[in-house]
């Protein structure tokens, strides 16, 4: 049988069904609006973001890149700087000044080009007269009135020259006088090219230009800027039509303000200092590269809003039919969630007392771990420096005693050396905890080690320890804390004498190179490392109670890490541990920052 609704049942339902849908129209429409208000504010922050970031990657990249400019330009003066000293020097070019006589000075001139690698390489005599050349076209030229043969004339130095030339462009040479007998004969001219660079940096960078002391510009990838200062050279700039002027303002509204404009077109600036006679090196980089990243992204992200535009209109078309008997069953559980609230609120507020009171147990806990950790490390690095202070308080008492008194002040002075450093380590002990250091200084490995071994020589003496260093005889520069990279070595030395204490004929193999980094290598032929993977973990050691604390390699670890570099350790194939500490060389440390 079937039961039907009465009459008066349907006018109920009816009004039901149309409050819910006018309920679904304003959910719609509420939704649709906060989606364009998101959408809005997240592409606005999107593209503020990641034009902010894009602008300081890319100016990151342009200073970079004029960092290699300006290196590539200190090289070749460097290297042409050197060429009039050797050969103002050379016999048959004196010779051929004394004797007049030039048939083989150019062939001799053009030699030394191809082994040089000079742009050209001029002979001139006393009365300023090319009489040899690598362009055998400027003999017979006379430059007696030249800036750079009367500086070369009174000068016995080696004088740099910038010189216009009619293209509009600048010549730089390096010239020398040639004397014999204290006796002036000529000068040696030698050019660079620099305007080579002028070619490879309009392939790779938008606009490039090098100003002197005074200013001017004197190389630049826009010829019309040679012999302007830089706001002369800015202000040359071709009137924007209409539709270039929108597509500027357009331009500028989405990025941020630019450094300067370039025919017309925003760029930004980046300026560096060439060390040499006060030159400054200037680069322009243009956005377009930023705006195709930022619009790329905004792109995707409209397209996801889109997207989600469309399934919020089907959820909540979704959502308007089921509320009615959504609202029923959620007013039942609401109630018995509101009841369970209370109760998590009440157990929450307990957790809550039992968390602050375990807090503070914890605080108190790593306060007393970090003052263990800290005394343990003043006791460590203090040892070796109180030991031996008491050698050489010994060896003065002794001085004294057969009255040698000159001797005993040497002692003394090494004592007050070691005093010294003593607190210099208590200053440094805070690195330990915190990572970075705030003296870094160009250093020569070999005379950290150096200073190493000296510190070492009381326990060296009482010890027949053989000891092998091979190191070489240029400098190994690198960029770092000297007081705590010579604490590094000296506990590196002092494993090794522990290592060999049991040894017949204990010996330490000390290996100092420069190749891509810089490596030093300390060797001992003791009886290896048990558990390599414990080796730099803190109060970890082998030793006997009162020997040691197992904070050494740990502490030397974070130094070298500190300082960029890595400390490994292995066993040896034929016996003995080597640790290896490496380093970057100095040059590539400073480009890293």
């Amino acid at each position: 049988m079937t039961v039907r609704p009465s009459s008066s049942a349907r006018p109920e339902a009816e009004a039901i069904t149309a409050s819910d849908r006018r309920a679904g129209r304003w959910w719609l429409r509420g939704a649709i609006g906060l989606i364009v208000l998101v959408a809005v504010a997240v592409i606005w922050t999107t593209n503020s973001w990641l034009t902010a970031r894009f602008t300081e990657s890319t100016r990151n990249r342009a200073e970079v890149r004029v960092a290699l400019y300006t290196g590539n330009i200190i090289s070749e003066l460097q290297r042409n700087s050197v060429v009039p000293l050797l050969l103002a020097r050379d016999p048959e070019l004196i010779g051929a000044l004394n004797s007049q006589n030039y048939s083989l000075t150019s062939s001799r001139l053009i030699s030394a080009q191809k082994e040089i690698g000079a742009a050209s390489i001029q002979l001139l005599d006393a009365q300023g007269r090319v009489v040899a050349a690598t362009d055998r076209n400027r003999i017979g030229a006379n430059f007696a009135k030249e800036s750079f043969f009367i500086s070369a004339q009174r000068s016995k130095e080696t004088i740099f020259t910038v010189s216009s030339q009619d293209s509009g462009g600048s010549a730089f040479t390096y010239s020398r006088a040639v004397t014999f007998d204290n006796q002036f004969r000529g000068v040696i001219l030698v050019g660079v090219d620099l305007t080579r660079f002028e070619r490879s940096w309009s392939v790779i960078a938008d606009a490039v230009a090098v100003t002197d002391s005074e200013g001017r510009i004197i190389l630049a990838t826009e010829p019309r800027w040679r012999g302007l200062t830089m706001a002369e050279a800015l202000s040359v700039r071709s009137a924007p039509s209409a539709i270039q002027r929108a597509l500027q303002a357009t331009a500028d509204w989405a990025n941020p303000a630019p450094d300067a404009y370039v025919q017309g077109e925003a760029v930004m600036r980046v300026d560096a200092r060439v060390p040499f006679r006060g030159w400054r090196m200037t680069a322009f980089s243009t956005y377009d590269s930023i705006r195709e990243r930022v619009n790329a992204v905004l792109a995707l992200e409209i397209m996801l809003f889109a997207i989600l535009m469309a399934g919020a209109f089907y959820l909540l078309q979704r959502r308007a039919r089921l509320q009615s008997r959504v609202l029923l069953r959620e007013s039942t559980e609401l109630r018995q969630l509101n009841s369970r609230l209370q109760r998590e609120i009440a157990e929450r507020e307990k957790a809550q007392k039992d968390l602050a009171v375990a807090e503070q147990t914890l605080a108190q806990s790593s306060k007393l771990a970090a003052l263990g950790e800290m005394s343990a490390a003043v006791s460590h690095e203090l040892n070796q420096p109180l030991a031996a202070m008491k050698t050489y308080l010994a060896g003065a008492r002794l001085l004294l005693q057969r009255d040698r008194p000159t001797e005993a002040m040497s002692s003394f002075q090494r004592i007050d050396d070691l005093i010294e450093r003593m607190g210099a380590i208590t200053r440094q002990l805070k690195s330990y905890a915190r990572k970075g250091g705030e003296a870094f200084e160009p250093v020569d490995l070999r005379l950290c080690l150096s200073s190493a071994l000296t510190m070492m020589e009381p326990q060296l003496r009482t010890r027949a320890v053989r000891i092998v260093r091979s190191v070489p005889r240029s400098p190994v520069m690198v960029m770092a804390d000297r007081l705590r990279l010579e604490q590094v070595i000296i506990n590196l030395l002092r494993n090794a004498l522990d290592a060999t204490r049991d040894q017949k004929s204990p010996q330490i193999d000390i290996l100092l190179a420069s190749g891509e980094t810089a490596s030093l290598s300390v060797r001992d032929n003791g009886t290896g490392i048990a558990d390599l993977d414990k080796l730099f973990e803190p109060f970890w050691t082998t030793k006997k109670p009162g020997d040691g604390v197992g904070l050494g390699l740990a502490i030397s670890s974070g130094i070298v890490t500190d300082l960029g570099g890595r400390l490994t350790a292995r066993n040896a194939a034929d016996g003995g541990a080597v640790f290896e500490m490496r380093l970057p060389l100095l040059g590539e440390a400073r480009a890293a920052e």
